[in-house]
């Protein structure tokens, strides 16, 4: 995989990631490919913060991979840093590739270099394949998580 590239997003790749984030069932009824408008106003927010890191993962000049990763200083664990993985997406024709392997080990290597001592992330129930994936890098589904849609 040397032909592959992890970089920060930039303007032009939302609709490639857009594309991606809605290229499952549960994307499909939560984004709006034809509508980019905000998701333009979102990037130039996590742009603007240096705690958060939209990347993409790019092979031959095409988008086939993103994730973003925001780290979060806090009190708890003795003022732990901690990172917060979300967003994982790989392009269809790349499942399986190791690529989204990839794109983890970027987090965790990128977490280790902010100083944080604790990577998480959340995944929906439904996602069981997703959860293989994570506990074979080494994830703990340790925690219940809830959400509350405003």
């Amino acid at each position: 995989m040397s032909d592959l590239g992890i970089r920060p997003a930039a303007p032009t790749d939302i609709p490639a990631i857009v594309a991606m984030l809605a290229d499952d069932p549960l994307g499909a009824r939560r984004e709006s490919p034809h509508d980019l408008a905000p998701y333009h106003a979102a990037y130039r927010r996590l742009a603007d913060d240096p705690n958060h890191h939209l990347v993409v993962a790019v092979r031959e000049d095409r988008v086939v991979g993103t994730l973003q990763l925001t780290i979060v200083p806090g009190l708890s664990r003795r003022g732990a840093t901690r990172s917060v993985v979300e967003g994982v997406r790989v392009h269809a024709e790349e499942r399986g590739s190791g690529l989204g392997t990839q794109l983890i080990q970027w987090a965790v290597d990128e977490s280790r270099r902010q100083g944080c001592q604790l990577v998480q992330l959340t995944s929906d129930a439904t996602r069981t394949d997703a959860h293989r994936f994570y506990e074979r890098l080494g994830f703990t589904a340790s925690h219940v998580g809830f959400k509350l849609t405003l």
